[in-house]
């Protein structure tokens, strides 16, 4: 026996027969070819277009960003360093579940947001506690509706 070369195999490719609903979308895409087509040629002209009209929109929004990211606040990046390190440490610390994952870092970044923010953190927290206290009353009504019927 040979170890360079292998029997030849007797293989016969047999292709699957088209089931009615296959000839049907087939009969159905060559009818309407000619207007998808068309809708494909109207499509690119007016998007083409309307990349040119919203192209003046996004620079405008990039160019603000990089003169911001040239000329910071005094203490922009120690504090973006700050924020991002501790999210980084809530990372670090959540270890194992999956809500852990998202709860700690985003609770170390608040909390570091917080430090350099407070009057918007504040101002956050008024909201976020309203929104609490809603949800909890609407569960607590839901949980005695519920207890009521049984």
């Amino acid at each position: 026996l040979s170890l360079y070369s292998s029997p030849a195999r007797e293989t016969k490719y047999v292709e699957n027969p088209k089931t009615e609903l296959e000839e049907g979308v087939s009969r159905l895409r060559h009818v309407l070819e000619p207007y998808t087509a068309w809708c494909q040629v109207q499509w690119f002209l007016t998007a083409s277009s309307k990349v040119k009209a919203d192209s003046s929109l996004c620079s405008g929004f990039f160019s603000e960003g990089y003169e911001f990211l040239q000329k910071p606040p005094a203490g922009f990046y120690p504090r973006l360093g700050v924020i991002s390190f501790a999210g980084i440490i809530g990372l670090f610390l959540a270890r194992g579940s999956k809500i852990k994952k998202l709860v700690y870092p985003a609770a170390l970044m608040g909390m570091g947001t917080s430090m350099y923010y407070p009057q918007q953190a504040v101002a956050i927290a008024k909201v976020a506690g309203t929104q609490l206290y809603d949800w909890s009353l609407q569960g607590y009504i839901a949980v005695e509706a519920l207890w009521k019927d049984t």
